[in-house]
């Protein structure tokens, strides 16, 4: 499993490209199940409920389209990472509706500008249009709940000559909207997120990001939990073969994973830094050698207490 390589390598120096800024996402929507993980049609809901029960989200689909996929949501990280350098400029009033190109936003997520991927840039925006979201995130009251969508609108111009597209816009729903402009609200994320080649493994450095963020000794969760974090609809079985795919790979940005248990022996992968996992490891591997040496000392003395008791039992007349 690899990493899937950068179709704009160099860009060019006008270009509005996602390396001039952070990338940014919201932390709410980092560790729920909000998308599908898979390519392929999804029309089947995803429902999750917190372990604590503090916390629910729903989100269905209509056939016609299919639910939003975690590729689509680069469309969301790419406009709140836009409003984010826009607040930090300065700049008072910020807008619900963004103004881009097909072309600039599509190089801005890694994606190759091929007329296919023009095609499924629309298919992406008309199913962050369509997928309904209900949740008790941010419900105005107890045991109520918020209903949105991802984009309230969107709009793609064509040359009417070349029948090319041109400019683009795309009008955030208030939900959205308004988690983005929420004080502490956002992540920064790694820039290869979106070389991600895989659904799960996006979800899961998703995962990662907003539970171990950078804190020393990393963070585990168990494997059900985990599973259903991601909203994927494998079997467990499935699930457990992709996730040990994944750990094997090791290729997610930041973080290193590895399967542990819990206190009462269940199945769960522990999320490390990369740097505090691999200064653990040399660690270790320091001990190790110092255990080794110290077990060969210990040796040799033992043989030289032997060889000298040896020697005076000789002399004994």
């Amino acid at each position: 499993m690899k990493k899937r390589r950068d179709p704009n390598p160099e860009f060019d120096l006008f270009l509005p490209i996602m390396g001039d800024l952070p990338l940014k996402d919201q932390r709410e929507t980092m560790e729920r199940p909000f998308f599908s993980l898979q390519k392929r049609k999804r029309v089947k809901p995803i429902e999750y409920t917190s372990p604590d029960g503090a916390t629910w989200v729903k989100i269905e689909a209509i056939p016609a389209y299919g639910m939003a996929t975690i590729w689509d949501a680069d469309i969301i990280i790419w406009a709140t990472s836009t409003l984010n350098r826009m607040r930090e400029q300065g700049i008072n009033d910020l807008p619900r509706t963004l103004t881009t190109t097909s072309y600039d936003l599509l190089r801005a997520i890694k994606r190759d500008t091929s007329g296919r991927a023009y095609q499924e840039l629309q298919a992406a925006l008309q199913r962050l249009q369509t997928t309904s979201i209900s949740t008790s995130i941010r419900a105005p009251k107890r045991r109520s709940k918020a209903g949105f969508n991802w984009l309230d609108k969107w709009t793609l111009e064509v040359d009417p000559d070349t029948d090319q597209p041109r400019g683009m816009t795309i009008t955030l729903s208030d939900w959205v909207y308004e988690g983005i402009m929420a004080e502490r609200s956002l992540l920064t994320m790694h820039p290869d997120y979106f070389l991600l080649s895989g659904g799960l493994e996006r979800a899961l450095y998703r995962i990662a990001r907003k539970h171990a963020g950078n804190q020393r000794g990393g963070w585990t969760c168990r494997v059900e939990v985990l599973r259903d974090k991601t909203g994927s609809d494998s079997k467990p079985k499935e699930f457990n073969r992709m996730l040990r795919k994944i750990i094997e790979a090791n290729q997610l940005p930041d973080y290193v994973l590895e399967m542990a248990t819990t206190t009462d022996g269940s199945p769960a992968v522990l999320f490390r830094l990369r740097g505090e996992a691999e200064a653990l490891a040399l660690s270790e591997q320091l001990q190790a050698e110092q255990e080794r040496r110290a077990r060969l000392d210990a040796d040799r003395r033992r043989t030289a207490e032997v060889d000298d008791l040896m020697d005076q039992l000789a002399r004994r007349p």
